[in-house]
């Protein structure tokens, strides 16, 4: 057979063979200590060497035989040994998750789960502005005097819902009230684990038996607005006092507009 057969054959031999070797590699993402035996970079080296070596020797003339055989084996032997070489990868780097998309990342934060578009500090715990032990967002009464103790709506006692007023002689809520418990509803909702009683008062006038169904009338009223506003009924008790309750005098307009009142207060 000639040398230039020889070569060719031998060239042919070399391409189709570091050619699958490069190839399997190429598509195998394990480390080299997983690869099948002749994908590993030596015997691909020791492969192309004896090839090129191989095609050194048939290409060149009988005078320098050695010398292109030698040639040869050197660069296949590098050729072998890059095309098996396992491709050079960045370190993955992870990106920082903020599970709760508060402006924290799960490794710094104490507080994971926060509600979306509740504010938090700097470890990722809503904020108490007063300390009470009630976060901001589900306190009915933020600035309570440092140290005073309070109940899971954070109010030390139970929450007099200011302007939440009726129409004459009437349970039908006015439209500032309703503005007023959307207010309350909204913290509610938040402390959702809270069960919360509602409870109406009125005035001395009219009789005592009148004034405690009209209580209980007005108490109810209140609980199916909040109920309309995502407050589940079965956390809410609406009790009416009537008159038994008064927190002012009942002889001036002043003490009696006191004591027509709706009070919010935790139900345990």
């Amino acid at each position: 057979m000639k040398k230039s057969t020889t070569g060719l054959l031998l060239g042919s031999a070399l391409v189709v063979g570091l050619s699958g070797c490069a190839s399997s590699a190429s598509t195998d993402t394990s480390s080299n200590a997983d690869k099948a035996w002749y994908q590993h970079p030596f015997v691909c080296g020791v492969a192309g060497g004896l090839i090129g070596g191989g095609i050194g020797y048939g290409t060149s003339g009988e005078s320098d035989e050695d010398t292109g055989a030698a040639v040869g084996a050197t660069l296949g032997t590098v050729a072998g040994a890059l095309l098996c070489a396992e491709p050079n990868k960045e370190p993955a780097v992870a990106s920082p998750v903020d599970s709760d998309g508060d402006g924290v990342y799960d490794e710094n934060d104490q507080c994971p789960g926060t509600p979306a578009g509740v504010a938090v500090d700097a470890v990722g715990c809503p904020l108490d502005s007063d300390g009470d032990g009630v976060p901001d967002f589900q306190d009915q009464c933020p600035g309570t005097p440092a140290g005073v103790k309070v109940n899971a709506l954070g109010c030390e006692a139970d929450l007099v819902l200011r302007d939440v007023n009726f129409e004459f002689d009437s349970a039908t809520l006015t439209p500032q009230a309703e503005q007023v418990l959307l207010g309350v509803a909204e913290p509610l909702r938040n402390n959702s684990n809270v069960g919360v009683v509602i409870e109406g008062h009125t005035d001395s006038t009219g009789s005592a038996e009148y004034n405690k169904k009209l209580s209980q009338e007005r108490a109810a009223s209140v609980a199916r607005f909040l109920a309309s506003q995502g407050i589940d009924p079965s956390r809410m008790r609406a009790v009416g006092y009537g008159e038994e309750q008064p927190i002012a005098s009942n002889e001036t307009d002043a003490g009696r507009a006191e004591n027509r009142r709706v009070e919010l207060g935790e139900w345990q």
